[in-house]
Protein backbone atom coordinates (compact mmCIF):
# COMPACT_ATOMS: atom_id res chain seq x y z
CA UNK A 1 0.00 0.00 0.00
CA UNK A 2 2.72 2.46 0.99
CA UNK A 3 4.62 1.96 -2.27
CA UNK A 4 1.58 3.05 -4.25
CA UNK A 5 1.17 6.03 -1.93
CA UNK A 6 4.79 7.03 -2.46
CA UNK A 7 4.34 6.75 -6.23
CA UNK A 8 1.19 8.82 -5.98
CA UNK A 9 3.05 11.35 -3.87
CA UNK A 10 5.69 11.58 -6.58
CA UNK A 11 3.02 12.23 -9.17
CA UNK A 12 1.55 14.90 -6.95
CA UNK A 13 4.96 16.52 -6.67
CA UNK A 14 5.22 16.70 -10.45
CA UNK A 15 1.75 18.15 -10.76
CA UNK A 16 2.45 20.59 -7.94
CA UNK A 17 5.18 22.26 -9.95
CA UNK A 18 2.50 24.18 -11.77
CA UNK A 19 0.54 25.10 -8.64
CA UNK A 20 2.70 26.00 -5.65
CA UNK A 21 -0.37 26.44 -3.47
CA UNK A 22 -0.99 22.67 -3.40
CA UNK A 23 2.27 20.79 -2.69
CA UNK A 24 2.56 17.31 -1.20
CA UNK A 25 3.09 16.97 2.58
CA UNK A 26 6.78 16.20 2.00
CA UNK A 27 8.66 18.13 -0.70
CA UNK A 28 12.14 17.79 -2.12
CA UNK A 29 14.75 20.53 -2.35
CA UNK A 30 14.43 20.52 -6.14
CA UNK A 31 10.70 21.26 -5.91
CA UNK A 32 11.25 24.07 -3.44
CA UNK A 33 14.02 25.59 -5.53
CA UNK A 34 11.70 25.61 -8.55
CA UNK A 35 8.95 27.39 -6.59
CA UNK A 36 10.84 29.91 -4.45
CA UNK A 37 9.49 32.83 -6.45
CA UNK A 38 5.87 31.67 -6.49
CA UNK A 39 3.23 33.97 -5.07
CA UNK A 40 2.05 33.16 -1.55
CA UNK A 41 4.83 30.65 -0.94
CA UNK A 42 6.38 31.03 2.51
CA UNK A 43 9.54 29.19 3.59
CA UNK A 44 9.51 28.89 7.38
CA UNK A 45 12.82 27.86 8.97
CA UNK A 46 12.23 26.46 12.48
CA UNK A 47 15.72 25.24 13.35
CA UNK A 48 16.74 25.29 17.00
CA UNK A 49 19.38 23.81 19.30
CA UNK A 50 17.72 20.38 19.01
CA UNK A 51 20.27 17.99 17.46
CA UNK A 52 22.69 20.93 17.25
CA UNK A 53 20.48 22.49 14.60
CA UNK A 54 21.44 26.07 15.39
CA UNK A 55 19.56 29.25 16.25
CA UNK A 56 18.80 32.68 14.84
CA UNK A 57 22.51 33.49 14.54
CA UNK A 58 23.20 30.38 12.48
CA UNK A 59 20.13 31.16 10.38
CA UNK A 60 21.57 34.59 9.61
CA UNK A 61 24.83 32.94 8.60
CA UNK A 62 23.12 30.69 6.05
CA UNK A 63 19.52 29.99 5.02
CA UNK A 64 17.27 29.34 2.04
CA UNK A 65 16.73 32.62 0.15
CA UNK A 66 13.60 34.46 1.24
CA UNK A 67 13.08 32.38 4.39
CA UNK A 68 11.29 33.47 7.51
CA UNK A 69 12.70 32.31 10.84
CA UNK A 70 10.93 31.17 14.01
CA UNK A 71 12.67 29.14 16.71
CA UNK A 72 10.75 25.96 17.42
CA UNK A 73 11.91 25.92 21.04
CA UNK A 74 11.76 29.62 21.91
CA UNK A 75 8.93 31.30 20.02
CA UNK A 76 5.80 29.74 21.51
CA UNK A 77 4.97 26.74 19.31
CA UNK A 78 4.48 24.71 22.52
CA UNK A 79 3.94 25.61 26.15
CA UNK A 80 4.04 24.23 29.67
CA UNK A 81 0.65 24.29 31.36
CA UNK A 82 -0.52 22.73 34.62
CA UNK A 83 2.91 21.11 35.03
CA UNK A 84 2.69 19.39 31.64
CA UNK A 85 5.42 20.17 29.10
CA UNK A 86 4.86 20.54 25.37
CA UNK A 87 1.16 21.32 25.13
CA UNK A 88 -0.53 23.09 22.23
CA UNK A 89 -0.86 26.78 23.18
CA UNK A 90 -4.24 28.54 23.06
CA UNK A 91 -5.50 29.17 19.54
CA UNK A 92 -5.35 32.96 19.93
CA UNK A 93 -1.68 32.78 20.88
CA UNK A 94 -0.92 30.68 17.81
CA UNK A 95 -2.87 33.04 15.58
CA UNK A 96 -0.74 35.91 16.86
CA UNK A 97 2.46 33.93 16.40
CA UNK A 98 1.70 32.88 12.84
CA UNK A 99 0.14 36.17 11.78
CA UNK A 100 3.06 38.02 13.35
CA UNK A 101 5.40 36.14 11.04
CA UNK A 102 3.41 37.51 8.11
CA UNK A 103 1.70 34.21 7.28
CA UNK A 104 -1.93 34.44 6.19
CA UNK A 105 -4.61 31.90 5.43
CA UNK A 106 -3.91 32.00 1.69
CA UNK A 107 -0.20 31.26 2.03
CA UNK A 108 1.48 27.95 1.31
CA UNK A 109 4.01 27.17 4.04
CA UNK A 110 7.08 24.96 3.60
CA UNK A 111 8.56 24.14 7.00
CA UNK A 112 12.34 23.74 7.09
CA UNK A 113 13.98 21.88 9.99
CA UNK A 114 17.73 21.96 10.45
CA UNK A 115 18.00 18.47 8.98
CA UNK A 116 20.62 17.51 11.56
CA UNK A 117 18.87 14.63 13.33
CA UNK A 118 15.79 12.51 13.82
CA UNK A 119 14.64 14.54 16.84
CA UNK A 120 15.08 17.72 14.80
CA UNK A 121 12.67 16.37 12.16
CA UNK A 122 10.09 16.20 14.93
CA UNK A 123 10.25 19.99 15.17
CA UNK A 124 8.97 20.35 11.62
CA UNK A 125 6.42 17.57 12.10
CA UNK A 126 5.06 19.22 15.25
CA UNK A 127 4.76 22.63 13.56
CA UNK A 128 3.14 20.93 10.54
CA UNK A 129 0.60 19.26 12.85
CA UNK A 130 -0.05 22.61 14.53
CA UNK A 131 -0.91 24.22 11.20
CA UNK A 132 -3.22 21.31 10.38
CA UNK A 133 -4.92 21.56 13.78
CA UNK A 134 -5.52 25.23 13.04
CA UNK A 135 -7.21 24.31 9.75
CA UNK A 136 -4.36 25.32 7.46
CA UNK A 137 -3.88 22.57 4.84
CA UNK A 138 -1.36 24.39 2.66
CA UNK A 139 1.68 23.19 4.53
CA UNK A 140 4.63 20.90 3.73
CA UNK A 141 7.95 19.80 5.19
CA UNK A 142 11.24 20.06 3.31
CA UNK A 143 12.76 16.57 3.27
CA UNK A 144 16.37 16.76 4.46
CA UNK A 145 15.83 20.22 5.95
CA UNK A 146 18.40 22.96 5.53
CA UNK A 147 21.28 20.48 5.79
CA UNK A 148 19.88 18.63 2.79
CA UNK A 149 19.39 21.89 0.90
CA UNK A 150 23.05 22.76 1.40
CA UNK A 151 24.17 19.23 0.68
CA UNK A 152 22.47 19.32 -2.71
CA UNK A 153 24.18 22.55 -3.67
CA UNK A 154 21.25 24.97 -3.81
CA UNK A 155 21.64 28.70 -3.28
CA UNK A 156 22.22 29.93 0.27
CA UNK A 157 21.54 33.45 1.53
CA UNK A 158 22.91 35.40 4.50
CA UNK A 159 21.45 38.07 6.72
CA UNK A 160 18.21 38.67 8.58
CA UNK A 161 14.95 36.81 7.83
CA UNK A 162 12.72 38.05 5.06
CA UNK A 163 10.34 40.82 6.09
CA UNK A 164 6.57 40.41 5.68
CA UNK A 165 3.72 42.57 6.91
CA UNK A 166 1.77 41.25 9.86
CA UNK A 167 -1.07 39.09 8.55
CA UNK A 168 -4.53 38.30 9.88
CA UNK A 169 -4.28 34.55 10.36
CA UNK A 170 -7.60 33.02 11.45
CA UNK A 171 -7.71 29.47 12.76
CA UNK A 172 -10.43 26.89 12.20
CA UNK A 173 -9.70 24.43 15.01
CA UNK A 174 -9.77 20.72 14.14
CA UNK A 175 -10.21 19.08 17.51
CA UNK A 176 -10.38 15.68 15.83
CA UNK A 177 -6.59 15.78 15.35
CA UNK A 178 -5.97 16.15 19.10
CA UNK A 179 -6.29 13.25 21.54
CA UNK A 180 -7.16 14.09 25.13
CA UNK A 181 -6.26 12.00 28.15
CA UNK A 182 -9.88 10.91 28.44
CA UNK A 183 -9.87 9.77 24.82
CA UNK A 184 -6.66 7.81 25.37
CA UNK A 185 -8.22 6.10 28.39
CA UNK A 186 -11.24 5.19 26.26
CA UNK A 187 -8.98 4.02 23.42
CA UNK A 188 -7.49 1.37 25.72
CA UNK A 189 -10.90 -0.24 25.96
CA UNK A 190 -11.66 -0.07 22.23
CA UNK A 191 -10.04 -1.23 19.01
CA UNK A 192 -7.90 1.92 18.75
CA UNK A 193 -4.12 1.66 18.34
CA UNK A 194 -1.87 3.47 20.80
CA UNK A 195 1.50 4.10 19.15
CA UNK A 196 4.46 4.95 21.38
CA UNK A 197 7.00 6.86 19.26
CA UNK A 198 9.83 6.73 21.81
CA UNK A 199 13.02 4.70 21.47
CA UNK A 200 12.70 1.16 22.83
CA UNK A 201 14.54 1.92 26.09
CA UNK A 202 11.82 4.44 27.01
CA UNK A 203 9.11 2.01 25.88
CA UNK A 204 10.56 -0.72 28.11
CA UNK A 205 10.92 1.65 31.06
CA UNK A 206 14.71 1.49 31.14
CA UNK A 207 14.99 5.25 30.52
CA UNK A 208 12.72 7.99 31.86
CA UNK A 209 12.35 11.54 30.56
CA UNK A 210 12.60 14.35 33.16
CA UNK A 211 9.15 15.44 31.95
CA UNK A 212 7.60 12.08 32.91
CA UNK A 213 6.88 10.81 36.42
CA UNK A 214 6.97 7.06 35.87
CA UNK A 215 8.89 4.64 33.66
CA UNK A 216 7.15 2.54 31.07
CA UNK A 217 4.43 2.87 28.48
CA UNK A 218 0.63 3.03 28.32
CA UNK A 219 -0.63 -0.57 28.54
CA UNK A 220 -1.42 -2.13 25.20
CA UNK A 221 0.72 0.27 23.19
CA UNK A 222 2.70 -0.55 20.06
CA UNK A 223 6.25 0.77 19.74
CA UNK A 224 7.17 2.57 16.50
CA UNK A 225 10.37 4.48 17.34
CA UNK A 226 10.43 7.85 15.61
CA UNK A 227 14.12 7.66 14.70
CA UNK A 228 13.57 4.40 12.78
CA UNK A 229 11.55 6.38 10.23
CA UNK A 230 14.48 8.56 9.18
CA UNK A 231 17.87 7.92 7.66
CA UNK A 232 21.16 9.80 7.72
CA UNK A 233 22.47 10.51 4.23
CA UNK A 234 25.86 12.15 4.52
CA UNK A 235 24.90 14.13 7.65
CA UNK A 236 21.48 15.24 6.44
CA UNK A 237 18.39 13.47 7.75
CA UNK A 238 15.66 12.42 5.33
CA UNK A 239 12.46 10.46 5.80
CA UNK A 240 13.24 6.83 4.98
CA UNK A 241 10.51 6.46 2.35
CA UNK A 242 11.71 3.05 1.15
CA UNK A 243 11.78 1.58 4.65
CA UNK A 244 8.52 2.98 6.02
CA UNK A 245 6.31 0.10 4.91
CA UNK A 246 8.53 -2.51 6.57
CA UNK A 247 8.59 -0.51 9.82
CA UNK A 248 4.80 -0.27 9.78
CA UNK A 249 4.45 -3.96 8.94
CA UNK A 250 6.81 -4.96 11.74
CA UNK A 251 4.69 -2.97 14.18
CA UNK A 252 1.56 -4.73 12.83
CA UNK A 253 -0.35 -1.47 12.56
CA UNK A 254 -3.79 -1.39 10.96
CA UNK A 255 -4.30 1.60 8.62
CA UNK A 256 -8.07 1.41 9.13
CA UNK A 257 -7.99 1.54 12.93
CA UNK A 258 -8.21 4.74 14.95
CA UNK A 259 -4.62 5.53 15.90
CA UNK A 260 -3.20 7.70 18.69
CA UNK A 261 0.47 8.72 18.56
CA UNK A 262 2.30 9.78 21.72
CA UNK A 263 5.76 9.96 23.32
CA UNK A 264 7.03 11.94 26.33
CA UNK A 265 5.85 15.42 25.32
CA UNK A 266 4.38 14.88 21.81
CA UNK A 267 7.52 15.92 19.95
CA UNK A 268 8.83 12.56 18.70
CA UNK A 269 5.21 11.48 18.35
CA UNK A 270 4.64 14.21 15.78
CA UNK A 271 6.97 12.32 13.43
CA UNK A 272 4.91 9.15 13.81
CA UNK A 273 1.71 11.14 13.32
CA UNK A 274 3.10 12.74 10.15
CA UNK A 275 4.28 9.44 8.68
CA UNK A 276 1.11 7.50 9.48
CA UNK A 277 -1.38 10.22 8.63
CA UNK A 278 0.25 12.18 5.82
CA UNK A 279 2.54 9.65 4.10
CA UNK A 280 1.12 6.17 4.80
CA UNK A 281 -2.49 7.33 4.49
CA UNK A 282 -3.90 5.93 7.74
CA UNK A 283 -7.58 6.81 8.05
CA UNK A 284 -7.74 8.38 11.51
CA UNK A 285 -4.59 9.46 13.36
CA UNK A 286 -4.51 11.81 16.33
CA UNK A 287 -1.66 13.21 18.43
CA UNK A 288 -1.82 13.05 22.23
CA UNK A 289 -0.07 16.31 23.00
CA UNK A 290 -0.10 15.63 26.74
CA UNK A 291 1.62 12.29 26.12
CA UNK A 292 3.39 10.50 29.00
CA UNK A 293 4.02 13.81 30.76
CA UNK A 294 0.28 14.19 31.31
CA UNK A 295 -0.55 10.49 31.55
CA UNK A 296 1.76 10.00 34.55
CA UNK A 297 1.05 13.34 36.25
CA UNK A 298 -1.69 12.23 38.65
CA UNK A 299 -0.13 8.91 39.62
CA UNK A 300 -3.46 7.16 39.10
CA UNK A 301 -3.14 5.86 35.54
CA UNK A 302 -1.53 2.54 34.63
CA UNK A 303 1.84 2.22 32.97
CA UNK A 304 3.50 -0.90 31.71
CA UNK A 305 7.08 -2.15 31.65
CA UNK A 306 8.58 -4.72 29.33
CA UNK A 307 11.27 -6.93 30.81
CA UNK A 308 14.21 -7.27 28.46
CA UNK A 309 14.28 -10.70 26.86
CA UNK A 310 10.80 -11.67 28.09
CA UNK A 311 7.55 -11.49 26.22
CA UNK A 312 5.44 -10.70 29.24
CA UNK A 313 4.65 -7.23 30.51
CA UNK A 314 4.50 -5.86 34.02
CA UNK A 315 1.47 -3.69 34.82
CA UNK A 316 1.57 -1.27 37.68
CA UNK A 317 0.15 2.03 38.84
CA UNK A 318 2.75 4.74 39.39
Amino acid sequence: MLKSLIVATGLLLVAARAVAADPAPLVEAEWLNDHLDDDNLVVLDVRSSIDDGGDRDSFEQAHIPGSLYSSYTDDGWRETRDEVVGLLPPVKDLERLIGGLGIGNDDTVVIVPAGTGATDFGSAARVYWTFMVLGHDRVSILDGGFAGWQQQGYEVARGEPASREVADFEANLREELIATTEEVEAARESQAQLVDARPVDYFRGETVSPAVRAAGTIPGSINLPHHSLLQDRDNAFYLDSEGLQSRINEAELDPKARTVSYCNTAHWAATDWFVLSEIAGFDNVTLYDGSMAEWTLSGSRPVEKVKRGLGRLLDFFD
